[in-house]
């Protein structure tokens, strides 16, 4: 297995461009919405994460639900030996293998996770209060939101 240094491969950035505000708005998330967690100026890069809200805030419920979308150089293979991650199965990504998991210490999210060349795009699917109604369970959306997603990220 060749080594590689996931801090200086060039990940794709989905927090910047209209370009990919059509992507967002056809996955039935709200661009304007977005919200920056990291996103280095330039150069490479191994996380560039941006989370948004759906365009419709009704379909789940009146808590609200947030969808965080991870660009990284890092693996599947990685992910199975993170030691805070609890593997909930595998899946399938339209045509990419993936992962399903939660995090150890936040069993309220989950995390789909697909290949990619650049390493993987996790999609990650919570509510960001306890207030309000829920609708939905948050693997199933991340699943719904990933596949929405999917056709628009690199290969």
């Amino acid at each position: 297995m060749a080594i590689r240094d996931t801090d200086q491969i060039i990940v794709f950035n989905p927090c910047r461009g209209q370009d990919f505000d059509e992507a967002l708005r056809s996955a039935g998330l709200d661009p304007a919405t977005r919200h920056v967690v990291t996103d280095a100026p330039e150069g490479p890069a191994s996380w560039r994460v941006c989370n948004w809200r759906p365009l419709d805030v009704r379909q789940h419920g009146s808590a609200k639900l947030v969808v965080t979308l991870f660009s990284t150089s890092h693996t599947l293979y990685e992910l199975r030996k993170k030691e805070n991650a609890v593997i909930v199965g595998d899946t399938r990504v339209n045509k990419r293998q993936g992962l399903v998991s939660r995090e150890r210490l936040d069993p309220g999210t989950c995390y789909v996770s697909f290949d990619a060349q650049q390493g993987m795009f996790e999609v990650n699917a919570g509510w960001l209060s306890d207030e309000g109604t829920r609708f939905g369970e948050p693997c199933q959306i991340a699943q719904q939101f990933a596949a929405a997603l999917e056709p628009h990220l690199p290969k």
